[in-house]
């Protein structure tokens, strides 16, 4: 038997009828969206986006963000939504231009909660200077969504010929890291259990595409760019090192975790160099360059904790390898199980 379910009066949550195509659906995206976006066509509504585009190349994304809870000290799904997709474009040496944005809700969902994150995610494309283009909504039956997912797509310029890849990486080249390691996913951890590691602790999710184009400019011939984000930065460093077919060895007195974050992950079992960042980045490049990026990253906010933490040898015993303290060389695998559920 069909049903043809009548919509509730108005109410201060998300209704099956907000993702109908009717009146409740425009009002939706009229009091919440294009209060927060505004509207980037000269105030006309179509189901497409016509986009000027700069002489160059093309980088394109897309990235997905489901993180619970949807509101977290440092940032929300909205901004993190942002940062995730900018700092995927910056990975390939991008000016991000343009992001669209898809919304699936869950019905029961409070409109405040939605509006809080429409409005961070605005003020966080703000803040990275890219224009959210255009978008969708569609709403799910209560107990299907988790509150709010979010798909984006972006769009950048590439405007230098470089070759950013696991393919450029060589011997003799330098691993730089643009800051501290772990903050992002112990804040969502301790959200998600109940546990306070502290009153600083807060996420690190930032746009990264201001500090890495401060390198590009300068004309250091960068090899690789990617950001930490899950697996962490052994993860990351071992699908670099696998895909170059060379070895990776890092300095772990050079890798910098706050003391928090280290107590955090004591306390939980965890490996701090397998949990997740937002706003951290790794650069691969030649070893006679090295001052001079670490000077650049350093005068970005975002970078100011850059470091060389290992350097790049012809394949040896394994892709990744770390020496200790007490100088003992140990193997680092990419990392077999799931550590932190939800992060991004």
């Amino acid at each position: 038997m069909f049903e043809c379910p009548v919509p509730e009066p108005v109410s201060d949550r998300i209704q099956m009828a907000h993702g109908g195509g009717g009146r409740l659906m425009n009002e939706l995206i009229r009091s919440v969206f294009l209060s927060a976006f505004g509207c980037p066509s000269g105030g006309v509504q179509n189901d497409a986006a016509v986009l000027e585009v700069p002489p160059g190349r093309l980088a394109m994304t897309t990235d997905s963000f489901v993180v619970q809870p949807l509101e977290f000290p440092g940032g929300s799904i909205g901004s993190l939504a942002v940062h995730g997709t900018v700092n995927d474009l910056a990975m390939s040496g991008a000016e991000p231009l343009y992001l669209t944005a898809g919304f699936i809700l869950e019905e029961g969902l409070p409109l405040e909660v939605l509006t809080r994150v429409a409005q961070d995610m605005a003020a966080a494309a703000r803040a990275a200077g890219v224009r959210i283009v255009t978008g969708d909504t569609k709403v799910v039956e209560r107990g299907k969504g988790d509150g709010i997912y979010i798909n984006t797509a972006g769009v950048g310029i590439v405007r230098h010929g470089l070759e950013i890849s696991p393919s450029s990486v060589r011997p003799g080249d330098s691993v730089l890291l643009s800051g501290d390691l772990g903050r992002h996913g112990m804040t969502i951890m301790s959200l998600r259990t109940g546990l306070s590691f502290g009153d600083g602790l807060e996420s690190d999710s930032a746009p990264l595409h201001e500090s890495v184009a401060a390198v590009i400019r300068a004309g250091i011939p960068v090899h690789c760019l990617r950001d930490v984000t899950r697996g962490g930065l052994t993860a990351t460093l071992a699908e670099i090192a696998e895909s170059a077919g060379l070895t990776v060895k890092l300095n772990e007195m050079s890798i910098p975790v706050r003391e928090d974050v280290r107590a955090a992950c004591g306390l939980l079992g965890l490996d701090p160099l397998q949990v997740a960042c937002e706003g951290r980045y790794l650069a691969v490049l030649p070893r006679e360059h090295e001052e001079e990026a670490l000077n650049l990253m350093r005068g970005c906010g975002v970078s100011a904790g850059a470091c060389v933490i290992g350097r790049v040898e012809e394949l040896g015993t394994a892709p990744l390898l770390m020496t200790g303290l007490l100088g003992v060389e140990r193997v680092l695998t990419m990392p077999s199980g799931m550590q932190l559920p939800r992060i991004c």
